[in-house]
């Protein structure tokens, strides 16, 4: 019998890595602009995210489609990476990613090419 997915901690973890993605992106584009942000505190805000990914991964179908509504609901560069990364056919590690063509997708996807 499968777990039950509870859909509140679920979006939670939706919700948390699509911030999380935002702050990394951020810190991506504009590097200078937080001198704390170093090595060891980028390492674990790289963890955090995949963990949080990994939370809304394990609940499946339900998992992409509580991100596809909080995409829909708030049509922003993070709720975007969430569902992209919540539809690949294997989980892709945030270290992995080829960072210009995550650029480019969300610039083109969201209408702001």
């Amino acid at each position: 019998m499968p777990a039950p997915i509870l859909y509140e901690i679920v979006r939670q973890h939706v919700e948390q890595a699509a911030f999380l993605w935002t702050v990394y992106h951020y810190h991506l584009l504009h590097p200078d602009e937080n001198p704390d942000m170093d090595d060891e505190r980028l390492a674990r805000l790289i963890e955090r995210l995949e963990a949080f990914l990994d939370g809304a991964r394990v609940a499946g179908e339900a998992g992409r489609k509580i991100a596809q509504q909080r995409f829909e609901e708030f049509p922003e560069a993070g709720e975007l990476f969430v569902v992209q990364m919540l539809s690949a056919h294997k989980p892709i590690r945030i270290i992995d990613l080829d960072l210009a063509k995550v650029q480019r997708f969300i610039e083109v996807n969201l209408g702001k090419a």
